[in-house]
């Protein structure tokens, strides 16, 4: 097992052995220095584990999405597809260099003088020209010396130089672009017999089987963050254990463990060929077997002295490279596992928008005196409806609250009952009048018989014209002709009128009783419909914070069932002791409280988050058991439902 402790030799060597001998007073404030930074360390190393651990939630959640529906496996399938292509061209480009470089090994050196290796390396057949034109120099230059030997003359070889190397190249080209196919064209019928499962099976199978395949290294990464972050939660800086106080010095033991553990932890969390029991075990045994800790068995006076320089090295490299170093390594394999990036993801769409948007702009200037008045008439519609279904109907209900006459409700005229029934009364006395004896049965009328049918016709009463309608209905003709029945009649037509409007006055007067009720009426409809159009508004330009308060609410119920859950399938650890759940349910359980602090501020009201957060640091405390965890969680569902229903 190799040690934490530093091996690089230009690390080791910016820091020489301390051979001063040292005070009490000294050795302890390097112990006290060494021991914050040791715990700033270390919330450092949890922080990092909290914020490797987090973001997966969202990369599974995004593969459980692809999983979970075959369009959306088809989806991604498509957004992929550029990236396959490129692969699969890569793999095709490589291929092809190294057949190229096989064959430049197995040529003999008697065909080709020049071995060229950039023409091997290069994938554009337009190299191979430059090595048929050295083949067909040399084979010219053979052809002079030939001439030479023979004695056939320098000067006519010479002048054929052209004309021999025109004949000469092209059969050479032809065959260096025959054997640069055939090469590439092994290369892919190798490729094709080489994926034979893909032909067996569809594309969308194919990335379905990936889908899971990166699914399943998510969750073990992040069941391995979690049981890295429960070991170092739960052995870490363990100064409160009773047998870690035997002597005054033990603390530094710890200290020392402690930063002993975070390197293995940072060094072992990414190594996915490991289960966790084999993780948990390999952990624990690199801290027994550390060779800096094995020293402390030696307790010399030199070594005692160099225990704090070791330490604050040992810390100098996990703030350096070890923290580092780790996060590259976690984003690299997020970054490899998780979800694709947002060019993967949207380029169909963009791809779909650059294509159509020459459609798109030609409809949109052919159609632009439309959209113009389309957008004024929406415009008008607007203003009319807020004027006439908001502003007046609140109009009218504020005058009649203020009885302003312009706004009462009515279904007549003010004075139109007074001006008929004033009319009615005169024709009934002109009629009494004129037949004095129909009316009281005597020649002459007096002005107190004139009064009592005034105050008669008041109430409805028109007897004088109904005795002489009665005898003229004797004799209708002759009534009609001389007597009074057309008279009676336009007279009894005038009464009826009477009579319609004392009606419609009394519903007049219902209607005035109910006008508040009847002026709400007509402005609930307009003002539901401007709520609405306004809350829709909001949410799309300004109401972001209420969704993301919404959002985040649900958030929170979320984050409490995967607590529930957490309990409910923990599995008691084998080093954790028989009470307390195992280092990856602990790992996983901060991770969750941590998520609920940081939601806490926005979902609860301020005088609750001081009780909240106590609640969360209680429900994170293992040395009281399950049992009083389970009881905590339970408080927190009702304690706080209200607030998480109420914003949900």
């Amino acid at each position: 097992m190799q040690s934490g402790l530093l091996t690089e030799d230009d690390t080791l060597a910016t820091y020489p052995p301390v051979v001063k001998t040292k005070t009490d007073y000294e050795s302890d404030i390097e112990w006290l220095l060494v021991g914050k930074a040791t715990v700033q360390t270390f919330g450092l190393v949890m922080s990092t584990l909290l914020d490797d651990i987090i973001p997966l939630g969202n990369d599974i959640w995004y593969w459980d999405e692809i999983l979970g529906s075959y369009s959306n496996s088809a989806l991604y399938t498509v957004q992929t597809s550029p990236l396959r292509m490129w692969w699969w061209s890569k793999e095709i480009y490589y291929d092809s260099i190294s057949r190229f470089q096989s064959l430049n090994r197995a040529t003999p050196p008697n065909e080709i003088v020049h071995d060229d290796d950039e023409f091997f390396r290069s994938p554009v057949p337009g190299e191979l020209i430059t090595h048929a034109h050295t083949f067909g120099t040399k084979h010219h230059t053979d052809s002079d010396n030939s001439d030479e030997v023979s004695g056939a003359g320098g000067t006519d070889g010479a002048g054929d130089e052209g004309p021999d190397l025109e004949v000469d190249l092209s059969p050479t080209l032809s065959r260096q672009w025959r054997q640069f196919y055939s090469i590439v064209r092994a290369s892919i019928a190798e490729r094709s017999i080489t994926d034979l499962r893909r032909r067996l099976f569809s594309r969308v199978d194919v990335c379905r089987a990936e889908a899971q395949e990166k699914r399943q290294q998510l969750c073990q990464l992040r069941e391995m963050s979690a049981a890295g972050l429960g070991i170092l939660m739960g052995e870490g800086l363990r100064f409160g254990q009773p047998h870690a106080l035997r002597d005054e010095n033990e603390w530094k033991s710890v200290l020392e463990q402690s930063v002993v553990l975070m390197d293995m932890i940072l060094k072992n969390t990414l190594s996915l060929e490991s289960n966790l029991q084999e993780f948990e075990e390999k952990i624990f045994n690199s801290v027994k077997e550390d060779p800096g800790l094995i020293m402390q068995a030696y307790n010399t006076v030199e070594a005692e002295a160099e225990r704090p320089a070791v330490l604050a090295r040992r810390i100098f490299y996990l703030l350096q490279q070890g923290i580092p170093g780790h996060v590259w390594s976690m984003n690299q394999l997020a970054r490899h596992n998780g979800r694709p990036s947002r060019l993967v993801r949207y380029w169909p769409v963009a791809v779909a928008l650059i294509v159509s948007s020459s459609t798109i702009l030609r409809i949109l200037v052919n159609r632009q005196d439309d959209i113009v008045n389309w957008i004024r008439g929406l415009g008008a519609t607007t203003r009319d409806f807020w004027f006439n279904w908001v502003v007046e109907p609140v109009r009218k209900i504020i005058g009649t609250i203020r009885r302003d006459t312009n706004s009462e409700i009515a279904i007549m005229s003010r004075d139109s009952l007074k001006a008929d029934r004033e009319s009615l009364e005169r024709m009934v006395v002109d009629f009494a009048c004129d037949n004095p004896n129909v009316a009281v049965g005597a020649s002459s009328i007096t002005d107190s018989q004139i009064a009592e049918i005034r105050s008669k016709v008041k109430e409805g009463d028109v007897t004088p014209v109904l005795r002489a309608y009665e005898k003229d209905m004797k004799q209708p003709f002759v009534g009609a002709i001389k007597g009074d029945l057309v008279r009676s009649l336009l007279i009894q037509v005038q009464k009826t009128k009477v009579d319609l409007e004392v009606a419609i006055s009394g519903i007049d007067a219902l209607l005035k009783s109910q006008e508040l009720v009847f002026g709400f009426v007509g402005l609930t409809p307009g003002i539901f419909v401007a709520i609405g159009v306004f809350q829709y508004l909001r949410t799309i330009l300004g109401g972001r914070k209420s969704v993301s308060k919404s959002r985040k609410a649900r958030s929170s119920v979320r984050v409490l069932r995967n607590i529930d859950r957490i309990f409910s399938a923990s599995t008691v650890g084998q080093l954790t002791g028989g009470s307390l759940i195992s280092y990856k349910d602990h790992g996983l359980l901060l991770c969750e409280i941590h998520a609920l602090r940081k939601l806490a501020h926005d979902v609860l009201p301020r005088d609750m988050r001081k009780e909240f957060i106590e609640d969360l640091d209680e429900l994170g405390n293992l040395s009281k058991g399950t049992k009083m965890q389970m009881r905590v969680l339970d408080r927190i569902h009702w304690a706080y439902a209200e607030w998480l229903v109420k914003i949900r």
